[in-house]
């Protein structure tokens, strides 16, 4: 069941990073330069996500979990297309 008690401060966070990583996305499809991303830095802080996303689901399951959910879903976007033009930059 999906609780509606939040932490205003949480959505706050989340939603700071959900505009910040879809600036470093466009940048890429704008450019289809990846130089200087890190890989390693974007698993981790999607490792991060799904870390968080778990213990909303384990121990409070409310409308958050989706920010966790999207956030992710951007970080992860953001890797694929550093997989997809870092072989246009070798």
């Amino acid at each position: 069941m999906i609780t509606s008690d939040f932490s205003v401060f949480e959505i706050l966070m989340l939603l700071c990073f959900a505009v910040s990583w879809p600036i470093s996305i466009a940048k890429a499809l704008r450019t289809k330069v990846v130089k200087g991303k890190s890989p390693i830095f974007m698993m981790i802080i999607i490792l991060g996500y799904a870390f968080g996303i778990i213990n909303k689901i384990i121990n409070h399951f409310d409308m958050v979990t989706f920010l966790w959910a999207f956030n992710m879903l951007l970080v992860s976007i953001d890797l694929f297309l550093y997989y997809k033009y870092i072989k246009n930059e070798c």
